[in-house]
């Protein structure tokens, strides 16, 4: 494969955007379509405020999809703290849908990585979850390690630590 010149890579990348744009001009309502035009403005330029109203617009769009919730909640993670508080619940409750539909491996994941500095937050958006979702969480965090770090509201140890 031949490597491109940073020239190159730049217009591919605003090429990319103008694309977006135009797709999201077709449809609108497509919550993935802006979940990438955030991400590209985020690689391109670094975070910066203005482009949270894309990753709104992913949230407002689709907020219960399963397959952009596992992408879009660690980008929110990354962006939490500089988020409004509006935007803050919509990441604390796609983590804790993204639980209590199952996907305990990715919820770990961004609880363990990018929310790691919100961890008291996202832990107590699961109150609400169902005990057995709960429980299926902290055993998978166990088994990374992480099972004596996390208090999971309502899970007690003994069942935290049955495999």
């Amino acid at each position: 494969m031949q490597r491109g010149s940073a020239e190159s890579a730049d217009s591919d990348i605003m090429i990319a955007g103008d694309q977006l744009r135009f797709s999201i001009s077709i449809n609108p309502a497509d919550s993935f379509l802006w979940l990438k035009l955030y991400s590209l403005e985020v690689a391109q330029n670094g975070f910066d405020i203005k482009n949270v109203g894309y990753l709104n617009q992913s949230y407002e769009t689709g907020p219960r999809e399963g397959w952009i919730a596992l992408r879009r909640n660690r980008l929110g993670l990354a962006a939490f703290p500089l988020l409004g508080h509006p935007m803050q619940e919509k990441v604390l409750l796609e983590f804790a849908g993204m639980v209590s539909n199952g996907l305990m491996e990715d919820a770990a994941i961004n609880l363990a990585g990018e929310g790691w500095k919100e961890k008291d937050r996202l832990l107590e958006s699961l109150r609400d979850v169902d005990l057995n979702s709960r429980v299926a969480l902290s055993k998978i965090l166990a088994r990374g390690g992480m099972g004596g770090n996390i208090r999971i509201p309502g899970v007690k140890e003994e069942e935290r630590s049955l495999r």
